[in-house]
């Protein structure tokens, strides 16, 4: 039941976008166009869910031998060699969706909702079960995030009709406020 909770709180309730505010850059620079958006939230998924495991492993590691004060900076530099295997994995065998994500895939080492897993982790003292499982639905829950939004993006630039002043990204970010605040419903959401 535990990891039910977490689970669901990661997705729903607690989002990293749209409940928290974590990983905004590319959830506003990437969500233009669905296959794109999606490319994304499998990256970052993927990301978020490894970091969780290694991340856990280098928590151990830096507490015996009594570093535990440079969990940050470790938890950084497992972020950034995992994000440049993917860079050069997508490269390789997906070429068309490296180009797409451009200079937001490398971002993803500065994802900050993926930094914070690693360190929610280690705050909720979660065991290595219970943080890859908040690793990996942390990262469903930004690709939920980021598809939704692409998916009103799209639609709203091909058949909106709204004044000058708000086309573009004023009407993104407006619609970005109305996802989130349907999120906060979820608040009230309880497991067991």
């Amino acid at each position: 039941m535990k990891l039910l909770s977490i689970a669901i709180g990661a997705i729903l309730v607690n989002n990293f976008i749209l409940s928290q505010f974590l990983g905004i850059c590319p959830f506003m620079g990437v969500s233009k166009k669905m296959d794109t958006a999606v490319g994304m939230g499998v990256a970052v998924t993927f990301v978020m869910g490894v970091a969780s495991a290694v991340t856990y492993a280098v928590n151990l590691l830096l507490i015996r031998l009594g570093l535990d004060y440079m969990q940050t900076v470790a938890y950084i530099l497992v972020i950034a060699a995992l994000v440049q295997f993917i860079e050069m994995f997508l490269q390789k065998v997906v070429p068309a969706l490296y180009s797409a994500l451009g200079i937001y895939l490398p971002l993803i080492t500065t994802n900050c909702a993926v930094l914070g897993v690693a360190l929610q982790n280690t705050q909720n003292g979660y065991t290595f079960i219970q943080s890859v499982v908040y690793g990996v639905t942390g990262g469903l829950g930004f690709t939920l995030a980021i598809i939704l939004f692409a998916s009103v993006r799209e639609r709203l630039a091909a058949n909106s009709d709204c004044p000058k002043c708000f086309e573009g990204f004023p009407l993104a970010l407006i619609s970005a406020g109305l996802i989130a605040l349907a999120f906060m419903g979820f608040q009230g959401l309880r497991i067991g």
